[in-house]
């Protein structure tokens, strides 16, 4: 839990962003792929989600209440096609200090790459280097609502259940 508490901290900072600032993504069916420089030869932790505006806001609300309830730091930079992150986070007993960079390649892609130190080390890491890569990949799955997140084990969970702390 901790460790997805991390990436998403991560992930939260560029998209903390003011709502207007932010590029919108195109509806439907998103895949994202995860890879860390600590293991390289491992294959890339690929999750999709469905996403609609609604979702995008939410997500955005959350990433913002998060960044406030632990962040002494945050700040964003929003200049065309970018969006840099830089945070010092508090995860239990450890400081995270992240910079992020988020491109976005028009409403159908994006590549952040970010780097977080930790004092003391999280996990057993003194660092971590990420990158995660997102494309639209089509129309949502029959059945599935906006917010279904799929892990790389198979399993769904709505991220807006997440948000409010159901299953």
């Amino acid at each position: 839990m901790r460790r997805a508490l991390y990436v998403l901290l991560i992930l939260a900072a560029p998209l903390a962003a003011a709502a207007q600032d932010w590029p919108k993504l195109k509806p439907g069916l998103w895949e994202m792929s995860n890879t860390s420089a600590r293991q390289p030869s491992r294959a890339p932790m690929k999750t999709t989600i469905c996403l609609d505006a609604s979702v995008q806001q939410d997500m955005i609300r959350m990433s913002s209440g998060m960044m406030q309830g632990m962040c002494s730091k945050h700040d964003i930079k929003v200049t065309s096609n970018k969006v840099s992150g830089e945070a010092i986070c508090k995860i239990g007993e450890s400081t995270m200090k992240s910079k992020s960079v988020m491109t976005m390649i028009g409403d159908t892609a994006y590549r952040t790459e970010a780097h977080a130190t930790f004092d003391p080390p999280f996990m057993g890491s003194a660092e971590s280097e990420t990158v995660i890569e997102g494309r639209h990949v089509g129309a949502c799955k029959p059945g599935q609502q906006p917010g279904d997140l799929t892990m790389p084990n198979g399993q769904t969970m709505n991220i807006r259940n997440m948000m409010i702390g159901g299953k």
